[in-house]
């Protein structure tokens, strides 16, 4: 399941995504750094892909040749797996 970053809906894929495809709910551009599996705050670059070129607009289409959407359901799953130890964590600094 491909969710966009920006309004949370579900997003219908079935093609390779270009530069030009947007969200159908909110119109943001589909083939960007957030929606990318690769983006990672806590990465050089915000970028786990260490030959991607450095992008500064993550919330623009860019040319990047390594773009995957990220997939959701597993992000959720690794979400879910590390819960006891985030709240933990959470309970610790409160």
């Amino acid at each position: 399941m491909k969710i966009c970053y920006k309004c949370k809906k579900e997003v219908k894929v079935d093609k390779i995504i270009g530069r030009k495809d947007t969200c159908p709910s909110c119109q943001t551009d589909l083939r960007c750094c957030l929606n990318c599996r690769f983006y990672d705050l806590n990465a050089y670059n915000n970028c786990r892909e260490p030959q991607a070129d450095r992008v500064l607009d993550k919330d623009r289409s860019n040319f990047c040749d390594y773009f995957n959407f990220k997939d959701s359901a597993s992000e959720e799953k690794s979400k879910q797996s590390n819960d006891p130890i985030r709240k933990k964590l959470d309970d610790l600094f409160k």
